[in-house]
Formats: structure tokens, C-alpha cells, sequence
């Protein structure tokens, strides 16, 4: 197959799935070109070392999800239009090149964006969830009419506060409603888990396929080093990861056994750092941030661990555990997520409900019993290497792709670049004007 790629991804788990996803597609004989915005993350991972990789100017740059001027959230209508221009551009190139299909992946800025409307060949978007922002209460839901008294209006900072929270909550209708329309204009629609499906159904209405992930058991490999208190977790220092429950939960364990808490991550937020390192230093837990590691640094500290703490809120899959138990590492997390699917309590971890008292107990057991810790430790491996293998998720995603081809590649083929592609999901001409 010619498969088309888009993205616009950051470091973490979505980049290195897309990594993962291109080598493997590409070592079983397809053609793959890559398209992004200058945005997409270019060191993590680079994609352009594996494949040929276009970069399409975009007309914005991304000033980070905290700052007050983040185009994203205070223009959304001239953003959603540059994106749109730039997804036009990919898309009259991929038109022009003879490919076979569109593989594109989530946008950090929008989750689903335009070039499925704009190419005219199937496609498929590869999406872990929805903007959790606009369906999820983080910590509230942006929806709900904002609760006031008659004084209140007397209060200039609350009228202040009451004008912005109205502007956006008219951004965050468009950003909405755009996003439902972008994912519709797929022809199918892959997630990562049981869970995200369900996600993607409730946000968008919209039926999607499971197409699990999978670890590279080549890379992280369980070497047999010798194993120290150290109690590991992966992912960006911010508040979704739950940084502060895991700090307390391990506050809990006796400080005769308490491991130290090494966090390895991409991404930190400046301010929610200095809360950690407070709460650390009150619970009287040892706190050692490591900051883009290279994969070769991961497995070491995975190799000397002893348990793996996994507590992200709502998380649509998680690669972290997984990578864990391939390198021979336990792994106690909470109940909550796609992480149901891929940790199977008592074989390759722990899992627990959101409460640190009993999160603290688990690692207790983990740390204390040698038994305990080498069973899931074998089982873990195990595991992984026969259900989580990378060259099985490479297995799924092409049938995926094929099945796709194969349904729709008539209707859609670059052969005849006027077809309108045949989408279970496109919304018709009286549904567009009802809207």
C-alpha cells in the first residue's frame, strides 16, 4: 500500500505509537510519506528519519497550554481557519501523488482536524480520545452556566471572569462542533482501547474500531539487574497525571521500606513542580524528576526498579505499564481507564481503587514480598510478549488498513480523483443545514 500519514503530535505516548506504528508498516513493504504542521514535535522520535516527511507551514505557532496569550484558546475561529488552510495544502499534495490511503493521527490543538474532508481517498484517523477539556470535568466541565448572586455583579473581578468565561464557552461550542465534523469525515475511525471507544462514542456519537498498541520487547528487555527501592512512573508532570495521590499514597507506606519516587517525563508544568516538590518534602518522600531521557536511559531505570505507580485520571490506554512489565517490573495502578485493559490484576500488577491508603498497601506488598514481586514480575514479561508484542499491534493496524482499502478503495481511489468517498459516518445535506 501507499499510505499517506498526517500528524501533529507532541513527545509522549501518541508520537512514539505513530513511531512505532510507521517502522512497522514500513518493514513489511509499504510506502509511507509523512505530513505536519511545523508544530508537530520533531525531536522525540524523529519521523523524517524513517520516512520521507513534509512540513506544511501552518500560520500559528503554539505558545503552550498555560500561557494567556495560547492562540488556540483565545482565536479559535482564525486558528480552526489556518488549520484548515494547512490541511487543504496536505492534502492537494496527497491527491497529487497517487496514494492508496490516508493515515492520519491526532492534533494536539483540535484532536480531529480537516484532511479527511480534503483528500479524496479513504481514510482513517488513529485517535486515543476526544479534547478531554470539553467533555471531561478537569477539574469542572466548561459547559454549566456559571452560579452567581446579585452582589456578585458588584465585583469587578467577577464581571472580569464572567466576560472571559463567556467568550469562551462560545470557542469551545465552535471547537466542538468542528472537531464531531472532522472525525465524521473519516471513513474509519481506530482507537486504543475499549475505553476510548467509549469516549469517542459519548463525545462524538460516532461508532470506532479497537486497534490495540503494542511494546517493542527487543528494546525494553528485562536484563536481570539487581533491583532497588525505587518506585517508578512516566508521563508528563502535570495535574491529569495524579503526581499528588501517588505522593501520598506512597507518604503512607513505613519510611523504613518507602522507595523513592522517580518520575520520568517529557513534559512538566513549572508551577505544578513547585506543588509537588512541596507535598514531597511534607510526606517525607525522596521525589527525583528525570527529564527526556532517551530510550536506552528508560530501560535502565525501568531495570532497577522495583514497582511501577500508574494513577493518570481517565487514561485512554497508557503505554508506561506495559513498557514496565517488559522490563520485568510490577506495576500497581488505579482501577480507572484503558488501564483495566492492559493491566490484568494479579498477573502483571496491582490494581486498586482511587484511594492512597490502599494504593499504599499494594506497594507494600510489592516491596516486601520477593515472592509476589518475581510472580508478577515473569508473569508481566510473559504477558507482554505473547498479548502486547509490537509486531502483533502491527499486525492488527494493517488488517485495519487493508480492510478499509479493500471496502472503500473503489469509491475512493486516486484512479478517480472526482469520487466522493463512500463514509458511513458523513453527515448528509439536510443534517448540515439542520446544524
Amino acid at each position: 500500500m501507499r499510505i499517506a500519514v498526517w500528524h501533529n503530535l507532541p513527545s509522549g505516548g501518541g508520537k512514539r505509537a505513530l513511531y512505532d506504528q510507521v517502522c512497522g508498516l514500513l518493514s513489511r513493504g509499504h510506502h509511507l510519506e509523512v505530513w505536519c504542521p511545523p508544530t508537530a514535535n520533531a525531536d522525540y522520535l524523529p519521523l523524517n528519519t524513517v520516512a520521507r516527511e513534509h512540513v506544511v507551514d501552518i500560520g500559528f505557532n503554539s505558545l503552550g497550554n498555560l500561557s494567556p496569550l495560547n492562540p488556540v484558546r483565545w482565536n479559535p475561529a482564525s486558528r480552526l481557519r489556518a488549520m484548515d488552510r494547512h490541511c487543504r495544502r496536505c492534502a492537494e499534495e496527497i491527491n497529487s501523488r497517487g496514494f492508496d490511503l490516508l493515515f492520519a493521527t491526532a492534533c494536539m490543538f483540535f484532536r480531529t482536524t480537516s484532511i479527511g474532508r480534503f483528500t479524496k481517498i479513504p481514510s482513517l484517523i488513529y485517535l486515543p480520545e476526544p479534547c478531554r477539556s470539553l467533555y471531561e470535568a478537569l477539574p469542572e466541565l466548561p459547559w454549566p452556566a456559571l452560579h452567581w448572586m446579585a452582589k456578585d455583579w458588584l465585583d469587578p473581578a467577577f464581571c472580569r471572569n464572567a466576560l472571559i468565561r463567556r467568550i469562551k464557552l462560545h470557542a469551545i461550542r465552535v471547537q466542538a462542533r468542528e472537531e464531531r465534523r472532522n472525525a465524521m469525515a473519516f471513513d474509519d475511525i481506530l482507537v486504543n482501547s475499549l475505553f476510548s471507544r467509549e469516549s469517542v462514542l459519548r463525545a462524538y456519537g460516532i461508532d470506532s474500531k479497537v486497534c490495540y498498541l503494542g511494546v517493542d520487547t527487543d528494546k525494553f528487555v528485562n536484563r536481570g539487574d539487581k533491583r532497588e527501592p525505587i518506585a517508578v512512573s512516566i508521563g508528563a508532570l502535570s495535574i491529569e497525571k495524579n503526581v499528588e495521590f501517588i505522593l501520598t499514597a506512597l507518604g503512607k507506606v513505613p519510611e523504613s521500606i518507602r522507595p523513592t519516587l522517580v518520575w520520568i517525563a517529557n513534559e512538566v508544568v513549572p508551577d505544578y513542580l513547585e506543588k509537588v516538590n512541596r507535598l514531597a518534602k511534607r510526606m517525607r518522600v525522596r521525589f527525583d524528576l528525570r527529564r527526556r531521557l532517551r530510550d536506552s536511559e528508560v530501560v535502565e531505570v525501568l531495570n532497577r526498579a522495583r514497582v511501577m505507580l500508574y494513577a493518570p485520571r481517565l487514561e485512554p490506554f497508557g503505554y508506561a505499564p506495559l513498557e514496565a512489565n517488559a522490563c520485568g517490573v510490577p506495576v500497581v495502578a488505579v482501577a480507572e481507564g484503558g488501564v483495566r485493559e492492559t493491566i490484568q490484576d494479579g498477573i502483571n500488577g496491582i490494581l486498586v481503587e482511587h484511594d492512597a491508603e490502599k494504593m499504599a498497601n499494594a506497594i507494600k506488598d510489592v516491596v516486601e514480598n520477593d515472592e509476589l514481586f518475581s510472580r508478577l514480575s515473569r508473569e508481566g514479561r510473559c504477558l507482554v510478549q505473547t498479548k502486547w508484542a509490537l509486531s502483533n499491534s502491527i499486525d492488527r493496524l494493517e488488517l485495519r488498513l487493508q480492510h478499509t482499502l479493500s471496502r472503500l478503495g473503489a469509491s475512493g481511489s486516486h484512479d478517480n480523483p472526482t469520487a466522493q468517498k463512500s463514509n458511513p459516518h458523513r453527515e448528509s445535506d439536510h443534517e448540515l443545514v439542520l446544524r
